[in-house]
């Protein structure tokens, strides 16, 4: 199964990013409150350029990895994704919805 990771940002503004591996890369999103393991919260999500694979693994002083696992996707289209999460922090299912340009919705759905 592909992986997820979230990666706790501690850049200009303390961030999460969300990461999902897809066909070699991995589309990132930038959430400002964090993934929410309460259903029904929706968290921004600012999507990014896309990373590579490997730096899902990526740590440092500034950037910890906050949870990570695997996922099943069960939609992917070009404004909504809807996947079921296995992390140990994370876990259940969340759709990731656009709203406007790179501006999406994050929230757990069950």
């Amino acid at each position: 199964m592909p992986k997820f990771v979230i990666q706790e940002h501690h850049a200009t503004n303390l961030h999460w990013d969300f990461r999902l591996e897809r066909n070699g890369v991995a589309p990132s999103w930038a959430v400002p409150k964090g993934v929410s393991n309460e259903k029904g919260v929706r968290r921004l999500a600012v999507q990014v350029e896309d990373h590579s694979v490997a730096y899902m693994r990526h740590t440092s002083s500034r950037v910890a990895i906050w949870d990570s696992g695997t996922y099943e996707l069960e939609k992917w289209e070009d404004d909504k994704i809807v996947i079921e999460l296995h992390g140990d922090r994370v876990q259940g299912r969340y759709a990731l919805i656009r709203t406007d340009g790179k501006n999406w919705l994050l929230h757990k759905t069950r």
